[in-house]
């Protein structure tokens, strides 16, 4: 009896586990500003990071004084948003870390 409701607790909750992954994973791309990025062609990059400095400029010619502080801070949630995607469209790069350097300086001396 023991091994039957140990399989069936077990067989539920790697179910439960499974749809909230596939669930998880749908939402991300849509939050996601890099997943998105990767089915934009070449035009469409470029007209959305055109679409981003049109409104950072339009957002840095507001005058921002008779604005409330809810409105200002709602502006610079929207401008940290689109730097993300401007990010996420436009920008390669590799980052390194201090650790990773550290090693790459240790292997770079153990070979030389």
């Amino acid at each position: 009896m023991k091994k039957l409701i140990y399989s069936l607790s077990l067989t539920v909750a790697m179910t439960l586990a499974l749809f909230s992954s596939s669930a998880n994973a749908a939402t991300e791309v849509a939050k996601d500003p890099a997943k998105l990025e990767e089915t934009m062609t070449a035009e469409q990059k470029e007209a959305k990071i055109r679409q981003i400095k049109q409104r950072v400029e339009e957002i840095k010619a507001m005058d921002k004084s008779h604005l409330s502080k809810q409105e200002r801070k709602e502006l610079k949630k929207e401008v940290r948003e689109m730097k993300k995607q401007a990010n996420a469209i436009g920008a390669g790069g590799v980052y390194l870390s201090v650790g990773a350097i550290i090693i790459i300086i240790l292997l770079l001396i153990l070979i030389l």
